[in-house]
């Protein structure tokens, strides 16, 4: 460490909420948020700079800056994302890398998020090859009168280690499907800005993705960079989950976003990646906490696709 101090191994009791990138538009989620993660049986403490506000973020670029160095050294756990939004993408160059490895892989924090939070997810495997932990934040999930049951179980296993598999049913499964990679991605936005720079993972792995505000149409063209790029095409497996919060027009004439799913399978036809859909990630109220960074082996059980990770209980 830069102090010359070996800080204390991370209490994954004690939950840290911060906020890195878009500034928090409703307060009050916030605190519902904290009375949730207490019930839950975390100590829940709120970085000072969570609530500034700069133009749309949560405070300058220096500041927000500040606010993430400062979770890696402290004693907290689990470090949780306050909100998405944008922000991120403006300080990946300025991370101390290092400490944030430290943190993750000797002193076993957990940080978690997601939306504009991949950004931070892709430059950390890229850079580091720490593992976190891509689900809910604070206000969006949290924030909520009555969270969702399997996005709070979820969570807590992962947290606490125990979350070996997860399944979910899926319609499009080819028979016989069983592939292993690392698992990586998150939003799609963020994983096709990083192309060609040095904060994208360079893996033959399994990529999950989701979006939301995203017409059909600019899921394809982001897909396609992806394509273009020889990365889809590296892919085990390619997991969608959900892509939300759009509005098809009269000028789509029946294109939808299962005609761009459609284009994306034929692009990748030949090279027999399989394209899989209903992965509940993304910005929707369900959402499954995963391992973002780690082996994982992808199989079809019936009308339903699993998820194997190593076992890490404590």
């Amino acid at each position: 460490m830069r102090t010359g101090t070996t800080p204390a191994a991370a209490d994954r009791e004690r939950l840290r909420l911060w906020s890195p990138a878009g500034a928090i538009q409703e307060p009050e989620r916030l605190e519902q948020a904290v009375l949730h993660l207490r019930a839950l049986g975390f100590s829940v403490e709120v970085d000072t700079r969570a609530l500034r506000r700069v133009e749309r973020f949560a405070g300058t670029d220096t500041q927000r800056l500040q606010a993430l160095h400062a979770a890696a050294r402290s004693r907290a756990g689990v470090l949780m994302a306050t909100r998405g939004g944008y922000g991120l993408s403006r300080i990946l160059h300025r991370i101390d890398y290092p400490l944030l490895h430290d943190a993750i892989v000797r002193r076993g924090q957990a940080w978690i998020g997601h939306s504009d939070f991949t950004a931070l997810q892709l430059a950390l495997l890229a850079r580091t090859g720490a593992p976190t932990l891509a689900g809910p934040m604070a206000c969006a999930d949290f924030g909520d009168a009555c969270p969702d049951e399997i996005t709070v179980d979820s969570f807590v296993d992962a947290v606490h280690g125990r979350q070996e598999a997860v399944g979910f049913a899926c319609v499009d499964a080819p028979r016989g499907l069983d592939r292993e990679g690392v698992l990586w991605g998150g939003n799609l936005s963020m994983v096709a800005s990083l192309v060609g720079t040095p904060f994208m993972p360079q893996l033959d792995g399994v990529l999950f993705l989701e979006d939301v505000g995203e017409h059909p149409y600019r899921v394809e063209r982001l897909l396609t960079q992806l394509v273009h790029a020889g990365i889809a095409q590296r892919q085990k497996a390619i997991l969608l989950g959900g892509f939300t919060g759009y509005h098809l027009h009269r000028h789509d004439a029946g294109y939808d976003l299962a005609s761009a799913i459609t284009w994306l399978r034929d692009a990748l036809r030949a090279a027999r990646v399989p394209v899989l859909t209903g992965l509940p990630f993304g910005h929707q109220r369900t959402k499954l906490t995963l391992p973002h960074g780690v082996p994982c082996r992808v199989v079809r059980d019936g009308a339903e696709v699993f998820m194997l990770f190593e076992h890490t209980h404590d």
